[in-house]
C-alpha cells in the first residue's frame, strides 16, 4: 500500500504522518509497515541538536497509526476516512535502542483483542532486524462528523 492509499485511510498529515508504506497485510490479523527516518524531520532540531534521536513517543505513534490502518481495513471495507482513531492507552512500552536519522523503521502490528469499539494491538519496531521498541496500544474509533 503506497502513501496515497495511506493518506486516504489516516487523517494525519506532515509532519505527523509516520507511516510511509504498508509492506504486508494479513487481513484481520497483522500488518507490516515502513517509516523512513530522515535528517530533515522537524523534531530533530530540538531532540537533540548534538545527537538527533527519534522520540520514543513517536515510535508509539507509529505503532498506533499502523494499528489504525489494520483495524480500518476490518471495520470499513473501503478503508476511507470515515472514522477517527483515538488512543485509549499504552501498555508494556519498552524502548530497546535509539533510532537515528537514516534508519528505516519496520513496524509490525497484530490485532490482539477487540471488545465493542475498543481495540488492542501489539507492536514491534525493528531497525536492521534489531528490536528498538515494543508496545501494546489500545484505541477506539468514532465516526467523523
Amino acid at each position: 500500500m503506497d502513501i496515497h492509499r495511506i493518506r486516504e485511510i489516516l487523517p494525519h498529515r506532515y509532519p505527523f504522518l509516520l507511516i510511509d508504506r504498508v509492506l504486508e497485510v494479513v487481513p484481520g490479523e497483522r500488518l507490516r509497515a515502513l517509516k523512513n527516518v530522515t535528517a530533515n524531520e522537524p523534531f530533530f532540531d530540538g531532540h537533540f541538536p548534538h545527537r538527533p534521536v527519534f522520540p520514543g513517543v513517536l515510535m508509539l505513534e507509529s505503532i498506533a497509526q499502523a494499528s489504525a490502518i489494520l483495524v480500518s481495513l476490518i471495520i470499513d471495507a473501503k478503508a476511507s476516512q470515515k472514522n477517527v482513531y483515538l488512543f485509549a492507552g499504552v501498555d508494556k512500552a519498552r524502548f530497546k535502542a535509539p533510532v537515528e536519522p537514516g534508519d528505516q523503521l519496520i513496524v509490525d502490528v497484530s490485532l490482539e483483542a477487540q471488545r465493542r469499539a475498543l481495540w488492542r494491538c501489539s507492536g514491534t519496531i525493528t531497525v536492521d532486524g534489531k528490536v528498538v521498541c515494543v508496545s501494546d496500544v489500545l484505541f477506539t474509533h468514532r465516526p467523523i462528523e
